[in-house]
């Protein structure tokens, strides 16, 4: 016992780390085999991987809302993304008013969840009887994801501006540069590369927003995938549409996380 003891003292912090990791990676695997053998997988083949349902809703539709998707989001982040210029350079100018605004509008947005406006937007022919939003249904998507992005992507965007070297500035304002040129030919493109990959990251989340266009109601032609997956889900009363959803949302969103993983890796390297 008494050489257990002094053996186990000896032992080095990484030593001792290496073995913990080792643990815990038994522990997972223990883990994964109990779970494995207590499924029930003819359950669960027969209500989330019925080849035939598959096959129908890869031939149903799936290609469409993943379109429906894409395009919901892209134009979201697009909207976001010029918005949220605007108003993180509001949220940094010397002049008070824009500053308050800017605030107001970045910690209202932020603080409100994402459905509550998609349900506001599905509300608006309340009080504005007879308003329409161009380009429907994109028109009301495109807005209503694109005012929350916009908050966010204000503070991503300031953060990225207040990286920038002051001494850039002085030195182009001392050359005589205006200061609206200094920040769109110097502070601005390198602000962005900056911020690349969180934006990257908020355009992966706008791409699980997507999802809340059930609440403004779309027709068949315009389903997400969410929207779609739930629809076909119920009227074959079997929930391997879903799966199929999950599995198209994935499609959109690994390639994306891995591209934010290599740009924040690159940047690492640069530093």
């Amino acid at each position: 016992m008494t050489t257990t003891t002094t053996t186990t003292r000896r032992l080095s912090p990484r030593q001792r780390a290496q073995r913990l990791r080792w643990a815990q990676y038994a522990l997972l695997v223990v883990a994964a085999a109990l779970a494995i053998w207590l499924a029930d997988w003819p359950a669960i083949y027969k209500a989330f991987l019925r080849p035939d349902l598959i096959l129908a809703a890869v031939t149903g539709g799936l290609f469409s809302a993943l379109w429906m998707t894409i395009s919901y989001t892209a134009g979201a982040f697009v909207l976001g993304l010029v918005a949220g210029t605007v108003v993180a350079l509001m949220r940094l100018s010397p002049v008070g008013p824009y500053r308050w605004i800017a605030s107001a509008y970045i910690e209202f947005f932020r603080g409100l969840p994402a459905i509550l406006v998609f349900i506001a937007f599905s509300l608006i022919a309340i009080p504005f009887p007879g308003l329409q939003m161009p380009w429907e249904p994109y028109g009301t998507v495109w807005l209503a994801l694109g005012l929350v992005a916009t908050a966010y992507m204000a503070e991503t965007i300031r953060a990225g501006i207040q990286a920038v070297p002051k001494g850039q500035v002085e030195a182009a304002r001392s050359l005589g540069m205006p200061a609206m040129v200094a920040s769109r030919k110097i502070v601005l493109p390198q602000a962005f590369r900056i911020v690349l990959p969180p934006l990257t990251n908020e355009l992966i989340l706008l791409v699980k927003d997507s999802s809340l266009v059930f609440v403004v109601g779309v027709s068949l032609t315009h389903f997400d995938l969410t929207k779609w997956g739930r629809a076909m889900a119920n009227s074959e009363a079997n929930l391997t549409p879903l799966v199929v959803a999950g599995f198209a949302y994935l499609l959109i969103t690994l390639p994306l996380s891995t591209l934010v993983r290599r740009m924040e890796h690159s940047a690492e390297k640069a530093h």
